[in-house]
C-alpha cells in the first residue's frame, strides 16, 4: 500500500522552520544581553543573583524544553509522561544552575575580599 506522504513532509518542513526560528530568536536575544550587559540587569538582585543572570537561566530553561518538545516529540505524549520529564528536568536543572551559580558567587567573594590568593 503506497501513502501519500507529501503532507506529512510539507507540514514537517514547517515546524522544523519554526523551531528552528523561535530557537534562533531566544539564542540571538542571549547572546544580545550577553554582548550589552544592561546597567539596570547586572545592578538589579532578585533571590540573591543578577537579574541579568536570571534571564539567561530562564531563557535556557525555555529552549531545553522547546528543543524536547519538537525533537523528543513530547507533543504527542499524554500529559502526565509529559509533565513528568519536564517538570522534573526544569526542577533539576534550575537547582544545579542556582547552586553552581550561589557557591561561585560565594568562593569569587572570599577570593575578592583578599582571604587567599588569585594563585592558582
Amino acid at each position: 500500500m503506497a501513502h501519500d506522504t507529501t503532507h506529512q513532509h510539507g507540514s514537517a518542513s514547517k515546524r522544523i522552520w519554526t523551531v528552528f526560528g523561535i530557537l534562533s530568536v531566544v539564542t540571538i536575544v542571549e547572546v544580545i544581553l550577553g554582548i550589552i550587559k544592561p546597567v539596570f540587569l547586572t545592578d538589579t538582585f532578585l533571590l540573591g543573583m543578577r537579574l541579568l543572570n536570571w534571564i539567561f537561566i530562564i531563557l535556557t530553561i525555555y529552549k531545553a524544553y522547546y528543543i524536547a518538545w519538537a525533537f523528543m516529540h513530547l507533543e504527542h505524549e499524554t500529559k502526565g509522561l509529559r509533565r513528568a520529564i519536564v517538570w522534573t528536568s526544569i526542577f533539576l536543572i534550575s537547582y544545579l544552575i542556582f547552586i553552581l551559580l550561589t557557591e561561585g558567587g560565594y568562593i569569587y567573594d572570599v577570593y575578592k575580599s583578599g582571604y587567599v590568593a588569585w594563585d592558582f
